[in-house]
Order: structure tokens, then sequence, then C-alpha cells
């Protein structure tokens, strides 16, 4: 899965509960239809019925069939959905010839392939500064009745996190509800958890012979269980992970309603099935769509999900989405559309120790998470070996614990000889700042720093005979420097599909976060044993973006006239850029270095400044498709995006979006100093009634970066104010990558809005052409 995931899936269990399904013929392919609805016959009571008869049109004449054949065949096996929000259209599992056919009936406008998708807490709510006292909590009431639709995998109803005490009638605008299946039926929905569908129609017309373990919203995976309650869980108090990070678990939102779509199956995903998820999620009236899933170098006019997202933001509701974990690589993320909030990974100031207590009576915290015994009780011998390479040699320690020194990024090696080789546990030297993969280890293992190695090489070289230690497992801590830091797997911008928005927009905590999990899915096996926890420990953009969605949750309760630009702008201009140690966030993926805006975007997203930035960037639908003329984009694919049968483009498109970032490309084998680049943009005051503004811009390696004017005044609310900022350069050779921010402070300094911005040398070819 596209998600830093460390669970075993129970493939046994999927097998039990089997809903056989028919597929379709080999020699065809679910496809997805654009239509254009302007151009619907009136004969027609509704354009589902149009739809259908166009299918069987197209079959009939590729195929030759009578008109009854030809409606039967069309009617029962062919369509897999009729759209009604998200597209203009439908999906149907179609023949190469059908396609060609159908592509010459009134209404076509265009058609793609259905894609397979891949998916992508007790502390990140008080670290992230939420609390009962002040702030985005109770000026939003805990995000109280806005209603989060989540797709993804399902959930576990019965989890303590979608409990409804406290919660009064659902609200009257929801138009939702809870869809039967196997092992969840009506009643297992309430006041907290108001909806629950699940879709697998183009799952199942792709695979052969499919078997579902589950046939309904239940999950049976878990990470839709865990992003649905990071995003809005209620208040459990004693939750832990096996005894690690205890305390009271609660999500952003703990006042939201949850929608859950489930979209996303063991056996996999396809675009058919989400976007008809979306299209559902619409007509039931959600006010936040969060999806940790997504599509990799797509243009935006063939990615379903991205054009699903359009009809999405149209209707007034914000999108939520997870970045990928493909980093720490350039140009590898996904879900860089313009019109939704793309999300980062980062680390938080928890760590999970598994101590080694030195018969000297010296105790060094390691890394672990591990779950068998939480302590040797007794101590074991202790012995140094260097670089775990040698089998033979590891089996004949017997019953001691071995000390290995990471050599050369030799990690996964060593830790897997170290677990064959029946010693009774393992001490880990390296410096890989990211060891996730490594902690969540099956026999009792504990990873140290190059420092603390340095102690216990010491006390074993004092003590060769004698040396002793006690591990001790499930300790947690809080407060580790530096916090946060941008994860190594979190994927970067540029955005291939959409290279002139800089993203990702922000970073939210994604490292091993605790939130709910399935009590029937095991979190671990522990020699040989599955281990079964109402919570979870995971890490991923996954986790990551249901942080933002609940946080958007919480500025959509407390600010109900905005729009979901204006939301996405007040997260991103708020966002923090310095660590727990007041220096620049640092970057795990790029030795810890300082982290630049395409790997964190703006900045640590931070929900109290969030719910009051003074200034907003605001864009609409219109914006977004002007931006679209601006890429080349042709007369259908602009369609095939908005839906709207006709759009005049400007006869010379500017790539100006107002949006609270900006990327600016240049040649970089060219003449110095390069041509000026100019940003137009528009801000809008939504802070106090009269307020003055000043431009500070921190200084861009090689580049002269310029605001007119460097001031703005507002004498009244929602008033808004253009400026122009001018990036000259290079005036030097520099690095392939500089950035900077440009921020508007206000003269009383009550608020400060700023945004990152990149000058990259990354274009070696057009990147109009999706390319970087």
């Amino acid at each position: 899965m596209d998600t830093h995931i460390h669970h075993v899936l129970l493939s046994a269990f999927f097998l039990i509960f089997g809903c056989r399904f028919v597929s379709r013929a080999a020699d065809s392919y679910t496809y997805i239809v654009h239509m254009d609805k302007a151009t619907m016959p009136k004969a027609f009571a509704n354009h589902h019925h149009w739809y259908r008869a166009t299918l069987t049109s197209a079959v009939e004449q590729s195929s030759r069939l009578t008109a009854d054949q030809a409606s039967d065949d069309a009617g029962r096996d062919r369509l897999v959905y009729s759209y009604d929000n998200v597209v203009h259209g439908f999906s149907a599992v179609l023949s190469v010839s059908e396609l060609e056919a159908l592509k010459n009936l009134p209404g076509y406008v265009s058609s793609m392939k259905d894609l397979p998708v891949k998916p992508d807490t007790t502390r990140t709510a008080q670290y992230l500064g939420l609390n009962p006292g002040f702030g985005a909590w109770p000026a939003s009431s805990y995000g109280k009745d806005v209603i989060i639709g989540v797709i993804d995998t399902g959930i576990w109803p019965e989890s303590r996190s979608f409990a409804d005490d406290g919660f009064g009638a659902v609200p009257s605008r929801w138009k939702g509800g809870c869809q039967a299946g196997t092992q969840f039926n009506t009643s297992m929905c309430n006041k907290k958890l108001i909806g629950a569908k699940f879709f697998n129609r183009g799952l199942v017309a792709h695979t052969a012979n499919a078997t579902l373990s589950m046939n309904s919203t239940r999950d049976t995976d878990g990470h839709g269980t865990h992003t649905s309650s990071t995003a809005a869980g209620s208040r459990v108090p004693g939750a832990s992970y096996l005894g690690y990070a205890p305390g009271t678990s609660r999500g952003m939102a703990p006042m939201a309603r949850v929608a859950m779509y489930k979209a996303l199956w063991e056996i996999g995903a396809y675009t058919s099935d989400i976007i008809a998820a979306i299209d559902e999620a619409i007509k039931d009236g959600v006010d936040v769509l969060s999806m940790s899933l997504g599509l990799t170098g797509v243009p935006l006019y063939q990615d379903p999900i991205a054009i699903a997202t359009f009809a999405v933001v149209e209707k007034g509701i914000f999108v939520s989405t997870s970045a990928g974990n493909e980093g720490p690589f350039l140009a590898s993320l996904h879900n860089g559309t313009p019109w939704v909030l793309t999300v980062a990974a980062g680390t938080l100031d928890r760590q999970f120790h598994g101590n080694v207590v030195l018969g000297n009576g010296v105790t060094v915290a390691g890394q672990s998470l591990y779950l068998g015994t939480n302590s040797s009780m007794i101590p074991i011998p202790l012995v140094y070996l260097g670089y775990c390479n040698d089998m033979q040699k590891l089996r004949k320690v017997g019953y001691k614990v071995v000390v290995c020194q990471d050599v050369n990024e030799t990690m996964s090696e060593q830790v897997w000889n170290v677990q064959y080789s029946n010693v009774a546990g393992g001490v880990f030297i390296s410096n890989v700042s990211d060891l996730e993969e490594y902690m969540m280890s099956s026999f009792p293992a504990t990873f140290v720093n190059l420092r603390d190695g340095e102690t216990i090489k010491s006390y074993i070289k004092k003590n060769p005979k004698s040396a002793k230690a006690v591990l001790q497992f499930e300790k947690t801590s809080t407060g580790s420097k530096p916090a946060p830091q941008v994860t190594d797997y979190s994927s970067r911008g540029p955005s291939i599909s959409c290279p002139r928005v800089l993203k990702p927009d922000l970073m939210a905590p994604g490292a091993l976060i605790l939130a709910s999990w399935p009590d029937n899915t095991s979190v671990r096996a522990v020699d040989s044993k599955l281990l079964y926890s109402s919570f979870n420990v995971i890490s991923g953009t996954s986790m990551s973006c249901p942080h933002a969605s609940g946080v958007a949750a919480l500025l959509v309760a407390a600010h109900r006239d905005w729009s979901p630009a204006a939301i996405r702008s007040s997260m991103m201009t708020t966002s923090d850029i310095l660590d727990n140690t007041g220096k620049p966030i640092s970057d795990m993926g790029d030795s810890g270095r300082t982290a630049t805006p395409l790997a964190m975007g703006s900045g640590q997203i931070n929900p109290n400044k969030a719910l009051d930035p003074g200034l907003v960037y605001d864009a609409g639908a219109r914006d977004y498709t002007n931006l679209l003329c601006s890429l080349n984009f042709t007369a259908k694919q602009i369609q095939t995006i908005t839906r709207a049968p006709s759009h005049t483009c400007p006869s010379n498109p500017s790539f100006q979006l107002n949006y609270p970032s900006f990327i600016a490309y240049y040649n970089g084998t060219g003449a110095l100093p390069g041509p000026a680049q100019e940003f137009v943009r528009t801000v809008t005051n939504v802070g106090g009634q009269r307020a003055t503004y000043t431009a500070k811009i921190t200084s861009i390696d090689g580049f002269e970066v310029s605001v007119a004017p460097n001031k703005l005044a507002f004498k009244a609310r929602n008033e808004k104010r253009e400026f122009k900022l001018t990036i000259r350069g290079p005036v030097k050779d520099v690095e392939y990558l500089s950035f900077g921010y440009l921020s508007w402070v206000e003269d009383s300094g009550r608020h400060t809005v700023r945004s990152p911005i990149v000058v990259t040398s990354l274009r070696d070819v057009e990147i109009d052409n999706g390319k970087i």
C-alpha cells in the first residue's frame, strides 16, 4: 500500500467471510466516460436514462446486436456507475471497439481508463496546541456538528472513538444514511457515526472472481478506522498501544460527526468506486472530505480524483488529501491539485523507548515499539559483536543480548540476522534518524544513537566477561527535540500534474500516530502470536491528512462563511516554520538540513493561529478554470474537469492563481541575470475592521525579490487589496533550488501572514506537458 503502515493483514480472515462476484470479459476494460449534459435530448426523463441509452447504442453499433440484446447486455453487465455531481457521465465496461463507437455518439466529451488507487491520538492534539482553555477548540465548540466525510477502508463502529455520548440530534441538513451489509446493520450508526456506505462495483468489474471478505462498511484493514478517529474521534480515556502512548485519545475535532465511505478494499481499489463515493458524499451533505489516497503522475484532465474534487470544492466542501509516501524524491507527490489541500507528514515530540539498564546502574534510552514482555526482569549477559552479519557466529552466542553497530546502512540485514539467531535480544547502534520500520520488531530490540552506543560499548569493554543488562519496554516520553521534522518518506513537490502551484501545502503530524483500530485486525505478530489492540500506532501521510481534515472542521465550525480556499489559506499562512528548539524545521530525508517548501509546504499546521489569520487568499471555480486555460488545456479537457459545456478562455491566459504560495522556474543554463517573473495576488481582510500590513521578505540566494506596494491598508473587514511580487534573477550561479518567505506583518503585531517562495531550475523540459 502507498502508506507507511506496519501491521499484519489477516489474509485468512479475508477468506472466511467471502462474497463472490462475476467479473468483466477479459478483452474489456472499465472506462469513466464524460458527457455533455447540455446536449441531452428532451425525450429522456433524466440523465441516467440518457447515459444508459447512449451506452446501449455504442454496444449495438460495435457488436451489431439487436436493440433488445444490446439493452440487456449494457443494462446488466456494462454500466458500473451513473454519476450525479462529480462527473457528468458514467463508468462502464467496454471493449476497444465499443469505446470507439461511443466516441462518435452525440454528447460524448472524453473518457479515461479506471485506474487503481493506493491508500497512503493521545498526543497530537496537545502537541498542536489544542486545549479547552482557548483557541480553536472552544471557539469552534470542538467542531460541533461539522460533518467530516472519510473515503477509506471502512470503519469499526464499536470503537469507543465513535461513541455519541454528549451529542445532540443529527443536523437536519444531513441527507445521508447507514447502509447495511456483512456484519454491519443500520443500527450501528449513531449520533457520532451518522453515515456509512460502501462502493465496490468498479473493483468487482476489474477483478476476476473477486472475493470480498466483508461486503459492507466494516473495516477489516484498520486504515479507515485510524484516519477517521484521527480526524474526529470522541474522547477516550485510558487509550494506549499495548502500553505505549498511554493517555486520553481524541481526534482533532472531537465533536464533529463522521460519515464513512468505504471504497478501498483489501484486494484493491479503483477510481470509479472512489468518485462514486465522492458523488454520494456531496449528495449526503458533508462539510469536509478527507482522502488519504491518490494517483501519481497523472495529468489533471486524466485524473478522476482531481476532476471529482473540483465539483466538491465548487459545492463549498473542503477537501484534504495526502501528499503520498514516495519521499524523499523530488516531484514524487500526488494530489498536486490546485483546489485541494495537500498534506505532508512530520514527526511528533513523542518517543517510544526500549531502555537498556546496564549492570553498573546506567540507563540508556533507546527507541523501540516491541510488544512482547515489557522487561527482561533479570540481567542478561551483554556482548558486543560489531557488524552482525555472521549468522553462524550469532547462533553460537546463546541466550545473550547482542550489541550491533550499523555500518553503511546495513541495519535491515543486521536486524534480520539477529531476529533469526535465537539470541535473547538486540541493541543496535546507528545514526539513522528514521527508525520506524525497525522499531516495530517482533523480537526484543532497541535502537540507540552513536553517543549512547559508545556508553554501552565502554561498559562492555571494561567488563568483558561480566557485562549484563536489563531491557525495559513500553516506555513513552514527550518533549523530544528537535520536533517537528519532515519524515523521509513524505512525498516532495513540485507537482507534476500542476507545477505552477507550489505543493505540498503544509505539514501535519504523520509519524507514529496513535488512533483507533478494529478489534479483529492484529497490530503485530510477536513470537508467531498475533496481538490485538483497540488502538494502533502507524505512520504516513495517510495519518497527516486527517489531522488537517479535523483542523479544517474546526475552522468550518468557527467560520461558516469562509470558502474552502479561505480555510486552506488560513491554515497555510499561519503554519510554523520553526521547531521546538527555535530553529528552522529540518528534513530527515535530507540529512537533517533545513526543510524546503517542496518538502513541508508552508510549514507545520497551527490550529489556533489558523483560527485568526488576519488576511486570506481566496479563490473559486472561475479562478481555477482560468488557470486551466493557462496550462494550454483543450476545450474538451477543461470541460472534462469543470463539467461546464463552454468556457471562453482569455486571449492571453495567465498562470496567476490567487494562491498563498509562490513557485518560479528559471533556466539553470541561461544567461545571467534571468528575466523577471511577476505574481499578482489579492488578499482579503478577515481580521479587525482597520489594519495596516507591511511586507517583509527573507533573502533568497541569487535572486532579488520585491513587493509593490509594500504596505496594505484596510479600512473595513472583508476589504480586498492587490499586490505584485516580482522575482528577478538569477543574478549569480545558484543551486537548483532557493527559497524564502513573504510575510505581511500587521503594524499592531497581531497577525503575520506568511507565504513560501520557491525559485527552482528543476524544469529542464516543458512543465506544461506534465514533466519536470
